[in-house]
């Protein structure tokens, strides 16, 4: 008897995609499709596209997510390992497929770190000593401090909660990794260790990620695939030949691409052709050898990233005075803060996961009793990390309506229209705010706040996650026009080139306290300050740094 030939990578994907289409109740149109998509094993693919383009819907059809828990009508082919993804209920895809959701919510329980993270081996009748084993190298793989071990998860910040999720994930050691917007709330330093993870891992595990803005960890990608508005394959390829050749189409989509994808362009007018292409600013840079026309195109990439000279700021709309800052039902977190926001000025607030940034803008928005000291000003607004806990709604148009009672009624339609194009959501008018992407939902969280028009000081919180391009640069707009209107905004993020663009004045939070303030170029364009409490660079810090004559990064 001789055996079956083995069948190759290429004959088998880990996963695939043949004419799948996804429907949504009530929808005319597919939200995604007809797409045909294979990612083969070994492989690690990043998958890109506009917020709304069908990227979570097509992983969440991998396995049955859709249409078992997420109602919808799914046509075609969907395959796992060479099976038909409805052959086996969502679960038990668990020993090949580790989904790692955009909401760290979904994935936890509100158990101990340590119950978290087994939990998924629990179910799978693993033996005890293997579970503490598997326990114990996640956390170290990933940083996460022993002392959490015991606490609930509930008790961490969004981004620590994020963190555990990652490894709740990677524990599994399943045949496929699904990652989906698996940076967004991290500080760098915890993505930087998540990149250092996808390369290691090159050739073995296989990687699907959805990311808008993936950093360095680009390096450790095979494959790019965009998809168009209409949940199509736009192009694909390998990453250094993808965005140079296909950096145009990306920007009128309103993709994402990588601040070097840019630079590289840039460069290629001006006649000179970096090889390899490159994927990250260093690469660029240390490619580069001082000249004029090269220091010409680098002033020019920076100054775009720069934001114009403005007006001073006015007067101080909220004032903390020695704040000792406590999440609800918490310990405090920060400790004897001074801090004041002022009318026409943008204030980021950054700093490690845990750090205490949401706590302090929720604390600044006056919805958060200090523990110690004083807090002087009206109440102000709050858009929170998870942007459907603001939803109270059945449609997008009564999100925003509601916003607007107690003001003539009379101008309620135009207003209500005019603020939902500001934010890109035009024709999603009657659609369920639930059943909208995380980055359509994050933009109507902003939206309704903006419309009521009522606060003087609007704090958001993470307001880039699950932005794409477009939607960042339309974001980055409606923030300056609520500076223009007076408003004190607060900003907490961990997008540098974002808060570099935004802010007039920057806050780092470091154990318990004010680390640094004041000016924000003066902060974010300090690679020294901002390496000392886990930060990344921002593309123009380096480039900056470049042109001082420090040379290549």
């Amino acid at each position: 008897m001789t055996s079956a030939p083995l069948r190759s990578p290429e004959e088998c994907p880990i996963a695939e995609w043949a004419g799948t289409r996804v429907t949504f109740p009530f929808e005319p149109v597919p939200a995604v499709g007809p797409i045909d998509l294979k990612v083969r094993r070994g492989e690690c693919v990043l998958l890109l596209g506009a917020s709304g383009s069908g990227k979570s819907s097509l992983l969440l059809a991998l396995t049955g997510l859709i249409p078992e828990s997420v109602p919808a009508t799914v046509a075609g082919k969907t395959r796992v390992a060479g099976r038909p993804a409805t052959e086996r209920r969502p679960a038990e895809w668990s020993d090949t497929v580790a989904h790692y959701f955009q909401d760290a919510d979904q994935v936890l329980c509100g158990m101990r770190v340590e119950d978290e993270i087994a939990f998924a081996l629990e179910n799978r009748a693993l033996p005890a000593a293997e579970i503490e084993a598997r326990v114990g190298a996640a956390m170290d793989l990933l940083g996460l401090p022993e002392s959490w071990r015991d606490r609930r998860s509930l008790s961490l910040s969004g981004g620590e909660r994020q963190w555990v999720a990652l490894a709740a994930t990677l524990v599994q050691d399943a045949d496929l990794f699904v990652a989906d917007e698996p940076t967004a709330h991290l500080a760098p330093e915890i993505a930087r260790r998540l990149h250092h993870i996808l390369v290691a891992s090159k050739g073995e595990r296989t990687t699907l990620i959805v990311d808008h803005r993936i950093g360095e960890a680009i390096t450790a990608v095979d494959r790019v695939v965009a998809l168009g508005r209409g949940g199509h394959v736009l192009a694909e390829g390998e990453p250094r030949r993808f965005f140079r050749d296909h950096g145009s189409l990306l920007e009128a989509e309103g993709i994402w691409r990588p601040a070097a994808s840019e630079l590289d362009a840039r460069l290629i007018d001006a006649g000179i052709v970096l090889t390899p292409p490159p994927l990250t600013i260093e690469e660029a840079l240390g490619q580069l050898a001082a000249s004029e026309k090269v220091t010409e195109v680098l002033g020019a990439f920076l100054a775009e990233r720069l934001p114009p000279r403005r007006s001073s700021a006015g007067a101080v709309i909220v004032r903390l005075e020695r704040a000792d800052c406590a999440p609800f039902l918490g310990k405090p977190v920060l400790l004897g803060i001074d801090l004041a926001v002022r009318a026409g000025e943008v204030t980021v607030l950054l700093g490690r996961n845990g750090a205490g940034k949401s706590t302090l803008a929720a604390s600044l928005a006056g919805l958060l009793r200090l523990k110690g000291g004083r807090r002087e000003g009206p109440a102000g607004a709050l858009v929170v990390q998870q942007a459907e806990a603001q939803f109270s709604q059945g449609s997008v148009r009564e999100e925003i309506a509601s916003m607007l009672k107690g003001t003539d009624a009379a101008g309620h339609a135009e207003k209500t229209a005019t603020v939902l194009a500001a934010y890109g959501l035009s024709g999603l008018e009657s659609r369920h705010p639930m059943t909208l992407s995380q980055g359509q939902k994050r933009r109507l969280a902003i939206a309704a706040i903006d419309a009521a028009d009522r606060w003087s000081l609007v704090v958001l919180d993470e307001p880039t996650a699950g932005l794409d391009a477009a939607a960042t640069a339309g974001l980055i707009e409606r923030i300056e026009a609520l500076r223009a209107k007076g408003r004190a905004v607060v900003v907490v993020t961990h997008d540098m080139d974002f808060a570099l663009r935004v802010a007039d004045r920057a806050v780092v939070l470091a154990e318990e306290h004010v680390a640094a303030e004041g000016p924000a170029q003066a902060i974010l364009l300090d690679g020294a300050l901002l390496a000392r409490h886990g930060l990344k660079a921002s593309a123009a810090a380096l480039v900056r740094r470049w042109l001082d004559g420090e040379g290549p990064c």
